[in-house]
């Protein structure tokens, strides 16, 4: 496995599907389905609501590297229950970053 984190996770992934999807349909409305406009701006939200919901489920990751072992696309991560430390959508749930702190050696 490499030595890079690249953060390939359920949640960014469920988020990136999602955003194409609705700049697809925004841009249709741009060229004369105007309905499109409004259900595109729909769906980029509901990209940023469904990854940040998956990121505080554990299927995000820390805004740091992760350990090797935790890598993995279908590893949950283990300290989203408590937040993340510097980790906006973490404090914006309530959860402050009280999570535990990754080791020295792959914090980056």
């Amino acid at each position: 496995m490499s030595a890079h984190d690249e953060g390939h996770t359920i949640a960014g992934w469920t988020g990136c599907a999602v955003a194409t999807a609705g700049t697809v349909v925004a841009g249709v409305g741009v060229i004369g389905w105007r309905p499109g406009i409004w259900l595109g701006a729909a769906l980029l939200t509901a990209a940023a609501l469904a990854t940040w919901c998956l990121h505080l489920a554990g299927w995000g990751k820390p805004p740091a590297r992760r350990p090797f072992d935790q890598r993995g696309l279908m590893v949950r991560d283990r300290s989203a229950r408590a937040g993340h430390a510097d980790c906006l959508g973490c404090r914006m749930a309530g959860r402050g970053g009280r999570g535990e702190n990754l080791p020295s050696d792959v914090a980056g």
